[in-house]
């Protein structure tokens, strides 16, 4: 346990930022499994920056690896153009 006063608001910035990370994780998840879902190719061409998007977000912010997220953004890209 925390026993000094820094140490303490430490602690509820690093929750306030699990929540605040942990949410955007989840929609970008949501979105990149709804746009593997849609079957129609301009429907998926719409909807692809906005995923982008997100995903370089959170890479940028390093809740994901820059790694990570230029893997999924090019698989992403090559799904849609197989449409």
């Amino acid at each position: 346990m925390a026993n000094h006063k820094s140490a303490k608001k430490r602690m509820r910035q690093e929750a306030k930022r699990r929540v605040h990370n942990r949410f955007y994780k989840k929609t970008a998840r949501t979105a990149i499994k709804t746009l593997r879902e849609i079957t129609e190719k301009s429907e998926a061409e719409k909807f692809l920056p906005k995923v982008v998007s997100m995903v370089d977000r959170l890479a940028k912010r390093n809740i994901w690896h820059k790694n990570k997220a230029s893997n999924l953004k090019s698989k992403l890209m090559r799904h849609v153009a197989s449409l």
